[in-house]
């Protein structure tokens, strides 16, 4: 059986991570440039933070606290409460547990005022609303000590640990949500995995799900973005360890306490080498990556989740979030699915009522008020820039169409565009409208070298040849390969035709060596989920930024010929409903 472990080549990505991980030294040295050039930068501009003040204007009333972890780890955590409130007022409270979090930077800006860094939370519409809002640091980051374990027992217990410690304070209710994106979702889904006291619902927007497909699918490296310069892949997911280990070396500021600063300076290179070689190991068959995968963990939880997912999400793929969400218990659940990037929905996709329904969420839940939580129990953004409201996701009617696809032969090199590298097939022009609702999956016989990779991707194709990519996904060439795609939600046109490629690799969305050999396919199915009834959209919205903005980077020309040789008859069936 193929465990998803894929050699690395001297001068590939994978290489230099593997080596990264026995040179502790490089490291280190990179840590002392790294803090050489933060003070070098405080110099210059002379920043002067004052403690207990959020700014020139402050916005909050703000204290930190320092709290100790069953195994001893310092979390230290940034506590802001609504000003002019008195200390033994109790309130809800929001948190926030984050790697991102530190004084003097939020991932890599700067932050030369120091204090609470509250970039891109909710915190003053909380505040607002009685809430006291929370940021904690996990361990080996910010103002925490210990080891970074990236998804891990360790984390898992800092979220723990921090809400039964906010619970139980006197300023405190007893009622805690855990709120985030991307990572801070992902200490969200952990607070789910192991249910602290005190903790009364969560919202992860964008979270990681399952880290190891988060770097790697299927054993083979995601290329993450350049934003804001580009959004196109660049770093390989072997690099992503690296990178947190530099975000967790972040000097404290200094007008930190001193508790904050000897946490922020304690590097234990043994603990950052062990993190290094999990990190950039492909294999999802590992015990580090098998414990760190929240969808069984989370299975069966009641505990209210409001989860978003971008079907167009450059960073945290539509992929294992969606098992996940059908893993949950009863509850009252809610979801938004659509068409945006690494963010949440407050913003720039479409949809007016995303911020109201999340404060509405937390007051009933969390607040305990006696309010309803506005909106469907999902909401879904169609790439044709509607909005339509959904019981389940994938939907009930969702079904599954086989399609034979065309075989043949194709080259794993890599590097250069050419017809060598890909088979298409192309349908028929569409007589009716289809929607794919749902993650296709291909199965597929190859015979090739177990170092070459075989692509899937799904295309919608316009009466003037203009391709734009559906989904695609990507696994090791083996003698009966299962390809799993993403997901999306696409209403397809009467007209349009459908396209699937099968090439070796898109090589700005995953980092893989070319094996120089070529790949025969012998049999190839795609399984498209395809609604089974008309949807009529029944929510207010708009088309998202990010719509647009796909068509454009997204979208090919085909040749005329191109298209006419790979042509296959599909009998679609036909839809109910209109």
């Amino acid at each position: 059986m193929a465990t998803g472990k894929r050699t690395a080549h001297p001068g590939s990505w994978g290489w230099i991570a593997a080596a990264a991980t026995t040179k502790v030294t490089m490291v280190s040295m990179r840590m002392v440039l790294w803090r050489a050039l933060i003070g070098v930068l405080l110099l210059v501009v002379g920043a002067v933070a004052v403690p207990g003040r959020a700014g020139a204007e402050a916005r909050f009333q703000w204290h930190e606290e320092f709290i100790t972890a069953p195994d001893g780890t310092r979390l230290h955590a940034d506590v802001l409460r609504p000003v002019g409130i008195a200390d033994d007022v109790r309130t809800p409270v929001i948190m926030t547990v984050s790697p991102y979090r530190a004084h003097l930077m939020r991932l890599s800006e700067p932050r030369l005022a120091g204090g609470p860094s509250t970039d891109d939370l909710p915190v003053s519409m909380f505040l607002q609303a009685g809430y006291t809002y929370v940021i904690v640091d996990l361990r080996g980051f910010g103002g925490s000590n210990g080891c970074p374990d990236f998804g891990g027992p360790g984390e898992r217990s800092d979220v723990k640990t921090a809400v039964e410690w906010a619970a139980g304070q006197p300023w405190s209710t007893g009622r805690v949500g855990l709120a985030g994106t991307s990572y801070e979702g992902w200490t969200g889904l952990m607070g789910l995995a192991e249910q602290p006291a005190g903790l009364a619902a969560v919202a992860a927007f964008e979270p990681v799900v399952d880290p190891n497909a988060y770097l790697y699918m299927q054993g083979i490296a995601w290329k993450f973005s350049l934003k804001p310069i580009s959004e196109n892949g660049f770093r390989p997911g072997d690099l992503a360890g690296f990178e947190h280990l530099l975000i967790a070396s972040t000097p404290a500021h200094p007008t930190d306490s001193a508790e904050y600063k000897a946490n922020a300076s304690s590097i234990d290179p043994a603990c950052y080498q062990h993190y290094l070689a999990e990190t950039t190991n492909h294999d999802a068959n590992s015990a580090f990556w098998r414990d760190r995968d929240l969808v069984e963990k989370v299975r069966g939880n009641t505990i209210p989740l409001f989860l978003s997912q971008g079907f167009v999400d450059y960073n945290t793929r539509p992929d294992r979030v969606f098992p996940l969400w059908n893993a949950l218990g009863p509850g009252e659940h809610k979801a938004w699915f659509g068409q945006w990037g690494h963010r949440d929905c407050t913003e720039k996709c479409g949809s007016p009522d995303f911020a109201a329904e999340l404060l509405a969420f937390f007051d009933r839940h969390v607040a305990a008020k006696d309010v309803g939580v506005p909106g469907p129990r999902i909401t879904v953004g169609q790439f044709d820039g509607r909005w339509r409201s959904e019981t389940a996701w994938p939907p009930a009617d969702s079904h599954a169409l086989d399609i034979d696809l065309r075989t043949g032969r194709y080259n794993d090199r890599g590097l250069l565009p050419g017809a060598d590298r890909e088979i298409w097939t192309v349908t028929q022009p569409l007589d009716q409208d289809q929607h794919l609702s749902g993650a296709a999956t291909a199965t597929l016989g190859l015979d090739g070298p177990a170092a070459a990779a075989v692509t899937v991707e799904v295309y919608d194709i316009d009466p003037n040849n203009r391709a734009t990519v559906i989904t695609r996904g990507i696994a090791p060439v083996t003698p009966t390969a299962q390809v799993r795609l993403l997901a999306q939600d696409w209403p397809i046109a009467a007209g349009h035709r459908i396209g699937i490629r099968i090439t070796d690799v898109v090589d700005d969305v995953w980092a893989h060596p070319p094996a120089f050999a070529p790949v025969t396919v012998t049999t190839a199915q795609i399984h498209l989920p395809l609604l089974a009834t008309i949807r009529n959209p029944d929510l207010p919205g708009d088309m998202s930024e990010a719509i647009p903005k796909w068509r454009n980077e997204k979208s090919v020309s085909l040749a005329p010929d191109v298209v006419n040789n790979a042509s296959v008859t599909v009998n679609f069936p036909p839809r109910a409903g209109g």
